[in-house]
């Protein structure tokens, strides 16, 4: 089990760390609700964990099949839904996989990808629109 303890700095800001590895960030409200917008804002971390979970287990898929994912980049960009409750609206995942391989390969590299958890957590009312491009840098 993962712990993280937060501390309220004021301004719209929270400081984490995260216990078994010491990672800090500091996390700021954005602009358009009074924040700083100086640091993520908590949606956007949102957006960013379902990316690098999303390339984590593409990695873990890539060493099952001995191929080498090394490289490879992915663009998130999140919307947020104009009417109450605040929700995330839309997430757009772009990957770019410098490499291409096979249609086994590349398959299950997409299954490996769409079983990441925080996919899975995510609440169904959250469109999640994403795109592969292989053989391609961003």
């Amino acid at each position: 089990m993962s712990k993280i303890e937060l501390e309220y700095l004021g301004d719209l800001q929270t400081h984490c760390t995260h216990e078994d590895s010491g990672a800090e960030i500091t996390v700021d409200a954005p602009k358009e609700v009074g924040g700083a917008g100086a640091y993520f804002a908590p949606t956007d971390l949102l957006a960013a964990s379902l990316g690098a979970c999303m390339l984590t287990l593409m990695g873990m898929a890539a060493k099952r099949f001995g191929v080498d994912v090394k490289g490879t980049k992915v663009s998130v960009r999140k919307e947020m839904r104009t009417s109450p409750p605040g929700r995330v609206k839309t997430i757009w995942i772009s990957i770019y996989c410098p490499k291409e391989f096979n249609e086994e390969v590349t398959k299950n590299l997409i299954t490996a990808m769409k079983t990441c958890p925080v996919h899975q957590s995510l609440h169904p009312d959250v469109e999640q629109k994403i795109e592969y491009f292989w053989g391609r840098s961003q």
